[in-house]
This record gives C-alpha cells, sequence and structure tokens, in this order.
C-alpha cells in the first residue's frame, strides 16, 4: 500500500495485540482508514486513543469472531461506516499444547479449531463477497511453521493452524484472477518485546518482531503484489 493510492479500508482482527497495535499504526500512518475487532473493549479504546484518528477515519468493535453471527455483523458495520472493505488483516492468536497426543483433550483440539479455524471460515464468509464487489482486496492471516511441521506435544496448536492454511489456500485458488488475494505469513514468534534486538541468542534467533511482520504486510497490500496470491511467506530465521 502507498500514501499515493486512494484511502484503503483496512479491517484488522486481534487488534489490540502486539502485532495488531504496530500494523494500525502503520496503516494509519499510510492513510487508511481503519476497522479494530478484538474482545476487549478497554484495550480497544486504549488503542483508538493513541492512534489519535479523526472519527470518520476509525471504527472500533468488540467481537467474538468464533460466532458467524458476530462475524456478519461487524462486516455490517465496517459497511455501514465506509462503504467497502478492501484489506482484512486476520491476526488473532493463541496457543494451547503441551501434552501428548494420547492424552490431548478433545476440548483443547476444539478450542483451537474455534480461535483459527472458525474465526477465519466466518470470516471469510463475511468479507470476501464485499472484496468481490470491488474487484480489489488483500486477504492476510498470520500462520506457523509448526501446521505443516508439526512439534512434539503441539497437536492442538497444530491442528488448528494446519486447518486454517487449508481453508486459506484453498480461498486463494478460489478467488485467482478476480483482483482479490488471499496469502500466509508465517512466523515462529512474534518479538514484541524485541528481544533479538537486544541479544540474540539460539532460542529467538528465529523469531520475528512486529515491525517485520508489518513490512511483509504493507507489500503484499500494494499493488505490486497482485501476483501474489497462495503463498506461504515464512518469516523466521531458520529453516
Amino acid at each position: 500500500m502507498r500514501k499515493t493510492s486512494p484511502a484503503r479500508v483496512g479491517v484488522i482482527t486481534g487488534a489490540t495485540g502486539g502485532l495488531g497495535r504496530v500494523v494500525a499504526r502503520r496503516l494509519a500512518e499510510e492513510g487508511a482508514r481503519l476497522a479494530l475487532f478484538s474482545t476487549n473493549t478497554t484495550h480497544l479504546d486504549a488503542l483508538a486513543a493513541e492512534l489519535q484518528l479523526p472519527a470518520e477515519r476509525l471504527l472500533v468493535r468488540a467481537v467474538d469472531l468464533r460466532d458467524a453471527g458476530a462475524a456478519r455483523e461487524a462486516a455490517q458495520a465496517v459497511i455501514a461506516k465506509f462503504g467497502r472493505a478492501e484489506i482484512l488483516l486476520h491476526l488473532v492468536g493463541g496457543w494451547a499444547g503441551g501434552t501428548p497426543v494420547v492424552a490431548v483433550e478433545a476440548g483443547t483440539v476444539d478450542e483451537m479449531l474455534q480461535q483459527h479455524l472458525w474465526t477465519t471460515l466466518y470470516l471469510m464468509q463475511a468479507f470476501v463477497p464485499l472484496f468481490l464487489t470491488n474487484g480489489w482486496g488483500r486477504l492476510i492471516a498470520v500462520s506457523s511453521p509448526f501446521a505443516s511441521h508439526p512439534q512434539a506435544k503441539g497437536a492442538p496448536y497444530a491442528i488448528g493452524k494446519a486447518a486454517q492454511e487449508a481453508l486459506f489456500q484453498t480461498l486463494a485458488a478460489e478467488l485467482a484472477d478476480t483482483g482479490v488475494t488471499a496469502n500466509l505469513l508465517l512466523v515462529r514468534t512474534i518479538d514484541a518485546q524485541h528481544e533479538r534486538n537486544r541479544e540474540r541468542t539460539a532460542k529467538n534467533s528465529a523469531w520475528t518482531s512486529p515491525e517485520e511482520i508489518c513490512a511483509a504486510i504493507l507489500y503484499l497490500c500494494s499493488q505490486e503484489a497482485s501476483a501474489v496470491n497462495g503463498a506461504r511467506l515464512p518469516l523466521y530465521g531458520r529453516p
């Protein structure tokens, strides 16, 4: 996205997280109009105060995206506010694991599917028709290399992310030649505290800062990235 481009309407889920706040600030600087979604009203209000955007450029809404009706209402609120939606950044996170497969509880797997698969499906069903009407749109989610290369005792998270990736890549195939793209950014750990910059260690060398992720997002949202669709871009420091 470029400042010289028409002001885009960007929707950010998980907007009050460590990554979401950085991305919201940067898109605001780029001139975007923003719809910020989170489950925490207090954190949303704090972010809105920090951004200091005029009312006509900002929508904040507390929403539980695990509910299909809530996702549809969120999309309707964006259209009512801005008249269109063009960028959807699905930054909702969440990890569960630490238990061997033979001891994993079904509820833990369901929690990860709710967090990663169902929120993504509901958002896509609510927003993709709007993007197709525009003939232009950018759908981006943050995933993990663990979706295709799971770690021991990480089954619930790996299952949730693998399902999300399958959904996203299916969607990308369906969106071919529409002007709408769907891409994934793969991150091992989001280094919100910039530990790697202060002291690089074997543990944090593969971590990725919010600013690095944001730079990739800006590229994927640009006109220059129109040919990038269905990608799984690795943003980590080692294979």
